[in-house]
């Protein structure tokens, strides 16, 4: 089912009378509009149109627009454009610490090439002051840029205010009206600024145009050169289909801009007054006398915005921050306004727009009421009933996804090594390694292998969850080389969020795997949680002679791998509702495989370390070998096995937090080859569920603990790469 669209500040549906007026030159006239011919001309006459009909909104001349690719690189143009062109008059910049990342990142980007930046703060609502600006405002100032209006939570700023102290001191001034155009009137007359952006996909326009406003005089050095196209300002042949959508959307923006804006805050007003009428302890963020009509920033207080989120799957809107292992990231408009972060965690984002309805608004309500009357902390026990038809997407419940959900490993570091070592003889492994299982002698021919090892789900199906967090558990018992014996569960279970019948099934999927492995599980422990969790402690035996660690790797030895890597993109990719069957078929079967066959050609062969990939990826446990053996790794980035689809998704921005997480750990104990991508160095970081057994064997054993892999079943076998004597860096990865 489409869902009920309330995040327009995100982005607006294309209206169908601009995409009327799209679609002839998308099947009939695709003529350059440079070209002299009638084709060109026709074009040509379009674009001239489009521009008018962009002037005509702004009130500005014809000769003030240019065209770009959208909003961003309208901010980029007029920021870098400016500092370059007026570097000899100064090298100072002022703006916001609210600004959308297009003019923030900018400005720190030009303070990396010898330009200062001033960034003003704002008060509680979110609001500029104007005599602040212009007390920033010094004689190496150039440019002032202030956004209209604030994207998260609607502030309108006073540009008018800040344009005419800037003009007191010959400054320029940008000001990015994304977000206010289509929504409050828009002219420059009226703002006083030099340079104004617009973005098409924000006023129901296309996405991918945009244009910016460049006052008569001001001068600005090309951001992309070429021919003179744009009247010699941007090069490149004009994006004519879009350009004409542009035209189209700016021009129904000034048409129906009083009907429109007074039904956006209609609809804006009903939803914010439902939902404060049934939880009025609620905090409304932004300026409420100077906000957009649309746009409603609301914080639940002691609630994670994610959260709410997930469970209303029936309602579009934006999170104001993001909750996981490390902390509550907040975005930097309500860090800026000093929001507190019990209110802040819960901030979402309602948006509405020229095609919001009552009916969407009310249906909206009663998911809000649902949905956190379920969350909110209470009294007494709310427990969600059985839904039998209804189908359960655990990856909704959870903001920690799988084994990203453990803690960063500079913080699990600094953890443990404030821990005391045991010091006891018939403790062979502890602490004191990185192995993920603890193992304890109790006589000559026997020792305790435990482990503990529970997340949150990497799947949808809750029987399929059970049995990927119980392989994932046996195999640390399998990677030291010992047989699980029994295993014991470890349950958060989130009862006023998912019906009761949801463990049965993730119990069950257990049972099935620890059936596979020949084990029991005999007991366990849960308690109430806000998210799913699931694992287990699984205690196994092994001779503490023949134990298994990551310790041993010696210079020379070959490093085997038993699974591919990519399940934490691949679990990203799930719940994002990117992946079809085939794919989550190849991901379910690959986490769930067990480890046991390798483990016992392992012991058989004779290996000399041993680890599991899982949380901290291939690379960091890699690592965590290479540190424990004191030794250094080659590892030949080709020869390592990757999932189908997770070069493609990661490349397209599709990477778990974990995965992120490990990439800037590892990073300065890692050397990698010029010709591997940021991409493919984050995949060999990436956190994964269930991997694969990495291996350290001596150089004259690897064929024979291959071909035995091989007849066991185990596929893929990789040989990934060799053990060195002690480098500068731990790992080097080649092509």
């Amino acid at each position: 089912m489409t869902p009920i669209y309330l995040d327009y500040n995100a982005t607006a549906p294309i209206d169908p009378r601009v995409a009327e007026v799209m679609i002839p030159f998308v099947n009939q006239h695709f003529g350059n509009p440079s070209s002299g011919h009638s084709l060109g001309v026709t074009t040509r006459l379009a674009v001239d149109k489009a521009r008018r009909q962009v002037a005509d909104m702004l009130g500005c001349g014809i000769d003030e627009v240019v065209f770009t690719s959208g909003g961003s690189e309208s901010n980029n143009y007029a920021i870098k454009g400016v500092a370059e062109a007026y570097r000899r008059k100064g090298n100072h910049i002022i703006t916001s610490a609210v600004e959308h990342p297009s003019v923030g990142e900018v400005c720190r980007y030009l303070e990396r090439r010898g330009f200062k930046a001033t960034f003003v703060p704002v008060d509680e609502y979110g609001m500029v002051d104007p005599g602040e600006v212009e007390a920033a405002i010094t004689p190496q100032t150039i440019l002032v840029s202030i956004m209209h209006a604030n994207n998260e939570v609607g502030t309108i700023e006073p540009i008018a205010e800040i344009a005419e102290a800037a003009r007191r001191h010959g400054v320029l001034v940008h000001t990015d009206c994304a977000q206010s155009i289509g929504k409050i009137p828009v002219r420059v007359n009226e703002l006083g600024v030099d340079l104004l952006t617009i973005a098409g996909h924000k006023i129901y326009g296309p996405k991918g145009i945009g244009a910016l406003y460049v006052q008569s005089g001001v001068r600005l050095e090309n951001l992309v050169h070429g021919a003179h196209h744009e009247m010699n300002r941007r090069a490149g042949t004009e994006n004519v289909i879009e350009v004409v959508g542009l035209g189209e959307a700016c021009e129904l923006a000034v048409d129906d801009l009083p009907r429109h804006s007074r039904h956006m805050q209609e609809m804006r007003d009903r939803l914010e007054q439902g939902i404060e009428a049934e939880f009025p302890w609620i905090r409304k963020n932004g300026h409420m006398g100077k906000r957009l009509p649309n746009t409603s920033s609301v914080s639940f207080k002691g609630l994670e915005a994610n959260t709410i989120l997930s469970e209303l799957s029936g309602v579009a809107a934006s999170a104001g921050a993001a909750c996981h292992s490390g902390g509550v990231e907040l975005s930097s408009v309500l860090e800026a306004m000093k929001v507190p972060v019990e209110y802040a965690m819960g901030t979402i984002r309602f948006s509405t727009g020229r095609f919001t309805t009552i009916d969407d608004v009310d249906a909206a309500l009663e998911q809000i009421r649902d949905v956190v009357g379920r969350l909110q902390p209470s009294g007494g026990a709310v427990v969600v009933e059985d839904q039998a038809s209804e189908t359960v997407k655990l990856t909704q419940y959870t903001h920690g996804l799988g084994c990203a959900c453990k803690l960063r490993p500079q913080l699990l570091e600094q953890v443990l090594a404030a821990l005391p070592v045991p010091d006891h003889p018939d403790v062979l492994v502890a602490t004191d390694t990185a192995d993920d299982a603890a193992v304890y002698r109790i006589d000559d021919h026997a020792a305790i292998v435990q482990t503990v090892d529970f997340f949150t789900p990497v799947v949808d199906d809750p029987f399929q969850f059970g049995a990927i967090a119980t392989a994932n558990s046996l195999s640390d018992i399998y990677a030291m080389g010992a047989k699980p014996r029994f295993a014991l569960s470890v349950v958060g279970f989130p009862s006023s969020r998912l019906p009761i019948s949801v463990l049965e099934q993730i119990l069950q999927g257990a049972r099935s795997k620890a059936d596979e492995a020949g084990i029991a599980i005999i007991g366990g422990h849960t308690v109430d949680d806000t998210e799913p969790k699931f694992g287990l402690a699984v205690t196994g035996l092994v001779d503490p002679n023949e134990v298994v660690t990551n310790r041993g790797a010696r210079p020379g030895d070959v490093l085997v791998l038993t699974k591919p890597i990519g399940t934490g993109v691949l679990a990203t990719a799930l719940k994002r509702g990117l992946l079809d069957g085939e794919q989550v078929e190849l991901l379910v079967s690959t986490m769930s495989s067990l480890n046991r066959a390798a483990s016992e050609v392992m012991v058989a062969i004779g290996v000399n370390a041993c680890t599991d990939v899982t949380g901290f990826g291939l690379l960091g446990h890699l690592l965590e070998m290479m540190n424990g053996s004191n030794a250094s790794a080659l590892v030949e980035m080709e020869k390592v096995p990757v999932l189908a689809g997770v070069l493609d998704l990661a490349t397209s921005g599709v990477l778990p937090g974990g995965s992120e997480d490990n990439f800037a750990f590892t990073g300065p104990m890692v050397e990698y080859d010029d010709n591997i991508s940021v991409v493919t160095r984050k995949v060999l970081n990436d956190a994964q569920t269930s991997g694969g057994l990495l291996m350290s064997v001596q150089a004259d054993r690897a064929s024979a603990l291959i071909d035995a892999l091989i007849q066991k079943g185990v596929q893929p076998v990789a040989e990934i790469g060799s053990v060195r004597p002690p480098e500068r860096v731990r790992i080097s990865v080649t092509v």
